[in-house]
């Protein structure tokens, strides 16, 4: 599975590999790679090996899940897609509260100890997950994990989510893609290194001119 999504993904132009002009995040991180999972919803092909793939993960790997909730706003409409594949409940969950209205930050009926899984499209840090699963926890939800379409497995990533007491299935990762990109010509070989230098260690931009 994680090789097919990985070819998915390189397929529509979904993971762009820049390691000589790296993107910047909103964090200020250089990154050699920008994931959109976005630009599955207009693929459907793709799409539909997503959301089958993440109702795959649900039913294996959460099977006493009660209501699907995604993450806002990226993870909205592949919940969507997931829980109507399921068959289950969907919400999802703002950043904050709104400041009009009900002023909700959950968005659908949630009760206090429905059992709750996250869908969320990529994580890097894993900042917006953890926050939304702290929103769900504080409504009385009982979150059982989340599953995203793709990870960086960044170390900062994986210390914050097993701290929150989150796990995360995810659909392909960075190692994978980045395997995949140089054996169909997306990326040279010599940068799979450079990619792995700077998943490991964000924070030193060496690998920038790595490979000059």
């Amino acid at each position: 599975m994680e090789r097919i999504i990985a070819k998915d993904l390189l397929s529509i132009g979904a993971v762009f590999f820049r390691p000589d002009e790296p993107f910047t995040w909103a964090s200020g991180i250089k990154s050699p790679v920008y994931c959109d999972n976005r630009l599955t919803l207009t693929a459907p092909m793709v799409r539909n090996d997503v959301e089958m793939a993440l109702a795959h993960t649900i039913r294996t790997k959460f099977p006493e899940t009660e209501v699907i909730m995604g993450t806002a706003t990226a993870g909205i409409a592949h919940a969507a897609i997931t829980a109507d594949i399921l068959g289950l409940p969907m919400g999802y969950v703002r950043s904050g509260s709104k400041d009009h209205g009900r002023q909700n930050q959950i968005e659908g009926r949630l009760e206090p100890g429905q059992k709750v899984v996250i869908v969320e499209d990529l994580i890097s840090t894993g900042g917006s997950v953890i926050k939304t699963a702290e929103a769900l926890r504080e409504a009385g939800a009982e979150v059982l994990g989340i599953v995203s379409i793709f990870t960086y497995g960044m170390q900062k990533g994986l210390d914050r989510l097993k701290e929150a007491g989150l796990v995360n299935y995810s659909l392909t990762n960075f190692d994978c893609i980045a395997q995949v990109a140089a054996e169909t010509g997306y990326i040279k070989d010599s940068d799979i290194a450079r990619l792995i230098a700077f998943r490991n260690n964000p924070s030193d931009e060496s690998w920038i001119g790595g490979a000059k």
